[in-house]
């Protein structure tokens, strides 16, 4: 199980809902993840009509939670407005909170995530930051009122996978007590696992899946990479070594000496 804030969930898996090639196999997709949560564009929800509409029907019949995010703003006031009409529309105190700097790379505007997960903490929001693998920043953002911390392990839809293990190493060892998700930059079932195994609670996944050739398939790959990592983590792995180490032992084996 992963808690986020006061709810608790099997999958450690949250699926966006955006770029799929058609709404069915966007369905399909979100069904063979296995995942509870969905993000859901607040932009997109409302422009309102007909469009609007439908998609929240597909999204209800799933039967998942929904996260709404703030994708696409680059201010503090649009940011906090575009929550608070998250609350309006969706009824929950959730908002994955994201204020964009720059245009190309989609990286997070620090200064001004934290200004805004301030003001939306003290107004009774549960937010999930999107930041990068910045210990400093992330401490600001649990400072701040955060449970739960979202860095990224390489710019969105990048596919890179985890960029700077190191950064994402010493966050979850420093954070121990703080749900923190990997999102944005996977691009492979193996790079999620990776995720789990450094004892991440979660992933948070969209393009890969969505633009793959057969984003049904990918959906369930990736959910059992997710599985996997975790699994490898409980289990606990073995610490990489310079050296060799045998697998079988030398001492007791017999050795045969010509005669004489």
């Amino acid at each position: 199980m992963v808690k986020f804030y006061d709810r608790e969930f099997n999958s450690r898996l949250l699926i966006g809902s955006a770029l799929y090639p058609s709404p069915t196999i966007m369905q399909a997709a979100i069904r063979a993840s296995r995942a509870d949560i969905v993000t859901v564009s607040v932009r997109r929800e409302s422009a309102g009509g007909k469009t609007g509409h439908a998609f929240w029907s597909l999204i209800r019949e799933l039967d998942v939670a929904v996260l709404p995010n703030t994708a696409g703003c680059r201010s503090v006031r649009e940011a906090v407005t575009t929550a608070k009409l998250a609350r309006e529309l969706f009824g929950t105190p959730w908002i994955k909170l994201e204020v964009i700097a720059d245009d190309d790379t989609l990286q997070p505007d620090v200064v001004g995530l934290v200004e805004a997960a301030s003001i939306l903490t003290r107004d009774g929001f549960q937010v999930f930051p999107y930041c990068t693998e910045d210990l400093g920043v992330a401490m600001r953002l649990v400072d701040a009122g955060c449970r739960v911390v979202m860095p990224w392990a390489a710019p969105i839809g990048s596919a890179k996978g985890i960029i700077n293990r190191d950064a994402l190493k010493l966050m979850r060892d420093r954070l121990g007590d703080i749900t923190l998700v990997v999102d944005a930059g996977l691009g492979a079932p193996s790079h999620a696992a990776e995720a789990l195994e450094l004892g991440y609670d979660a992933v948070l996944l969209n393009t890969a899946i969505a633009k793959a050739a057969e984003p049904v398939a990918m959906a369930k790959a990736f959910r059992l990479g997710v599985e996997a990592g975790r699994a490898a983590f409980e289990a606990g792995l073995m610490e990489a070594r310079d050296f060799a180490s045998p697998s079988t032992p030398v001492v007791g084996i017999p050795f045969w000496h010509a005669a004489p």
